[in-house]
């Protein structure tokens, strides 16, 4: 006989332990809120808006260069990694010796990103101090611009806007429902293939469908189990027992 299961035989198999998977899913789902809630963090994100546009002659004339626009959106990918290397960085940790870290340190911190087709990048910086973070992206958008003057000799970088020191914003992490969300998904599929697992590997026979489908045998009897207490009670039973007049049960003759 074929030994694939069917769609109600995996519901039958979820169904009988369906209060392992309850209990898994609750517990990994309020440790991962609680973790979130209590235990991490908060990390804040601040960040600079830098724009590459056009030369200090272009924007005399009011000249609309197609070409020179092009390159500079291509000089974008350029300018991003220039941003996180030693030039920069190092300058950074040198003019801001207030923010405590080193040109690696502020490597890892910040993060640079673009719109395609845009000649404007933007810096992030996360941190658990907002007011940290604000200062560090501020400090490399600045030692940026003027640096990077030096390095291909041109004027066309400015920054749109720089993070605001005093503000309060809301942390961007921890996510608690997200995190919630993804522990509630991530511990019911684990739930479900241990319940499957366990299924695979229990090989013994409980039932008489059970006999029929591996055996291919009609069952002939059955043994059920009996508790100790079942047992007493009917021998108690069996031993109080009254008898009527005429019954030969429990008549004895002796010789």
């Amino acid at each position: 006989m074929s030994n694939e299961l069917d769609l109600r035989q995996y519901m039958a198999i979820i169904k009988k332990r369906l209060a392992l998977i309850l209990v898994f899913v609750f517990l990994c789902t309020a440790a991962a809120a609680v973790i979130s809630m209590f235990f991490k963090d908060p990390v804040y994100e601040a960040s600079t808006k830098i724009i590459v546009n056009q030369t200090t002659t272009q924007m005399a004339t009011g000249q609309l260069d197609l070409n020179q626009i092009n390159s500079n959106i291509k000089m974008i990918d350029t300018y991003k990694e220039i941003i996180k290397t030693p030039a920069i960085l190092d300058k950074v940790a040198e003019q801001y010796p207030q923010l405590g870290l080193t040109a690696t340190e502020l490597s890892r911190k910040i993060q640079v990103s673009s719109v395609n087709n845009t000649q404007v990048m933007t810096l992030v910086v996360q941190d658990v101090d907002y007011k940290q973070a604000a200062q560090v992206v501020n400090a490399v958008s600045n030692v940026f611009r003027e640096e990077i003057q030096h390095i291909f000799k041109v004027e066309n970088v400015s920054i749109l806007n720089e993070a605001v020191v005093d503000a309060k914003p809301s942390p961007v992490s921890p996510n608690v429902p997200l995190n919630v969300a993804i522990a509630f998904i991530v511990s019911l599929m684990i739930a479900v293939g241990i319940t499957f697992l366990l299924e695979y590997m229990d090989d013994t026979i409980k039932t008489e469908a059970d006999v029929l489908q591996f055996l291919g045998q009609p069952t002939l009897a059955m043994i059920s189990r009996m508790n100790t207490e079942d047992a007493n009670s009917s021998q108690t039973s069996k031993t109080t027992q009254t008898y009527k007049a005429g019954e030969l049960e429990g008549v004895s003759i002796e010789k």
